[in-house]
């Protein structure tokens, strides 16, 4: 046994048992020992972004993490955008970072890097592993920062470390401790502010957003009257008919000023207060009125669940909330192709228990109000705002949930920046459908531009800001990459499309014209 074929044991000891990967030559007795190790799943990404944005998209859905292989300091560096991401979706995830053997570091070689300075902005845990004794402690350490956190940790593991022999040996899971729980101070002034009739809000993240939290959450502002909320970037919503929805604060300053003006008190469980995503001349950053009382009831790593029941049972909360009786959405037969008509299209057609990654940008903002009356389905989207996840994001997930349905709604910009991730959703034949809203723009950058006052974009704006010259071909890019594509111009072949790719199994694009 060596340091590597230790590593796969400990992740594998602890129930990390997929690997999404892109490695190089000092991670060549990692990949030796992930081939010893059958019980792993390895799934190559053709750019660390696909890698990382992956595994985001499987840890959201699997409430565990994967673990990643990356090749040095330039292997991380190219996958930090959808590790910010990650980060601010609060998503478990294990780095595995190769690095030269410790007695080659000094040469200063060519790839030779400060990967601890790499990692750190987007790892709430780092750790190196420099001799194969400390292998087994270093990965337990890890995988327990990445669960109680929780968030990624990056093992950063020296070529010497993963050849160097050790006895052979069991390893043991390690058992976590209990989350931790709300402060019985905290709840009581929370059932305070509730009961005293002001304008309250309650807003919510993490896992006070699954269906059984929001029963709870619904219980609550149904017997206050407060209002139930949840931030504007989310990791994962169980959303739907016959659930509580907890309306999604506005992306635009304006919008969310005005959508929060009249609150005199907020109660934090898992969320962070209200801010704007931008600074711009003249607005303000705090989105809450000046005298709105703030309570953080519960950071994103304590119990959100426990919180809420216990915030429940001060107040008395028994009787559930009313939810809408269930309508079925009209979906638009025919007609031009429009964000209005293609959103209606898919909110009424989403099948039940499917999974939608959102990465439609601007095109979305619409869709999300309309899903509250959808099929029961998870919703996941876009967490720091760091474009390039919704391919990847998809992938990630149908490795995570095989038997349901993946919906990948993708904006043209941004879904360039990883669209190798339609390889892998080929090789690993994922039932995946992409919707790709081609409107040949930047879209919510000129919205950004007349936000600071400019309306009229010249040559050098508009060229900047559009993606005409020459227009992308999505169709021709995903079967280049292995998957099957086809092009919707009217509402009625993206109907037909769209249907056609619900019934069938495997990855299939359909590229809206907009």
């Amino acid at each position: 046994m060596n340091g590597a074929d230790r590593l796969c044991d400990t992740l594998l000891a602890h129930d990390v048992d997929v690997c999404f990967a892109n490695p190089g030559t000092s991670e060549m007795h990692f990949v030796a020992a992930l081939d010893r190790k059958p019980q792993m799943r390895c799934i190559l990404g053709l750019s660390e972004g696909v890698v990382t944005g992956a595994a985001d998209g499987y840890a959201r859905m699997a409430d565990k993490p994967a673990a990643t292989l990356l090749h040095l300091g330039p292997g991380l560096g190219n996958a930090l955008a959808n590790l910010h991401n990650a980060k601010r979706a609060h998503t478990p995830m294990i780095n595995v970072v190769g690095d030269h053997a410790t007695y080659h570091l000094h040469l200063d070689a060519p790839l030779t890097s400060d990967i601890e300075s790499i990692a750190r902005p987007m790892s709430k845990w780092v750790g190196r592993i420099n001799r194969p004794g400390q292998v087994e402690g270093q990965t337990v350490a890890a995988w327990q920062a990445a669960m109680m956190q929780p968030g990624i940790s990056t093992l950063i593991l020296a070529a010497d470390a993963a050849w160097g022999e050790l006895p052979a040996g069991e390893v043991k899971k390690t058992i976590l401790p209990p989350r931790r729980q709300a402060d019985a101070g905290d709840i009581r002034r929370a059932a305070e502010i509730l009961r005293s009739k002001r304008r309250t809000a309650i807003i919510l993240t993490g896992r006070a957003l699954r269906a059984d939290a929001l029963d709870v959450a619904g219980r609550i502002a149904h017997a206050t009257g407060a209002r139930l909320l949840s931030q504007g970037s989310n990791g994962r919503i169980e959303r739907g008919a016959g659930r509580i929805s907890a309306r999604r604060v506005p992306y635009p300053i304006d919008q969310a000023i005005e959508f929060l003006a009249d609150l005199e008190a907020v109660i934090l469980i898992g969320a962070g207060e209200p801010v704007g995503f931008f600074a711009y001349p003249g607005k303000p950053g705090h989105l809450l009125p000046q005298s709105c009382e703030i309570l953080e009831l519960a950071g994103i790593s304590d119990d959100l669940p426990h919180t809420l029941q216990w915030l429940a049972d001060e107040l008395g909360a028994k009787a559930a909330a009313p939810v809408p009786p269930h309508k079925a959405l009209e979906r638009p037969a025919s007609g031009k192709l429009t964000i209005e008509s293609i959103n209606l299209a898919l909110a009424a057609a989403i099948p039940e228990n499917a999974i939608v990654c959102d990465e439609m940008v601007t095109s979305g903002r619409q869709f999300f109000g309309l899903t509250e009356q959808a099929a029961p389905h998870d919703f996941l989207a876009l967490t720091g705002g760091a474009i390039g996840i919704g391919i990847p994001l998809a992938t990630g997930a149908a490795i995570a949930c095989p038997d349901r349905k993946v919906i990948g709604l993708q904006a043209d910009g941004s879904g360039m920046y990883t669209l190798q991730a339609l390889w892998t959703q080929a090789r690993e034949k994922l039932d995946v459908v992409t919707v790709v809203f081609a409107n040949a723009a930047y879209a919510i950058l000129q919205g950004e531009m007349r936000a600071v006052g400019v309306n009229n974009f010249g040559t050098n704006a508009r060229r900047m800001l559009t993606l005409d010259e020459p227009v992308l071909d999505w169709t021709l890019m995903a079967r280049g990459m292995g998957v099957e594509a086809a092009r919707a111009e009217t509402l009625e072949d993206f109907n037909s499309l769209f249907d056609a790719a619900l019934r069938r199994r495997g990855p299939f694009l359909i590229e809206a014209r907009i």
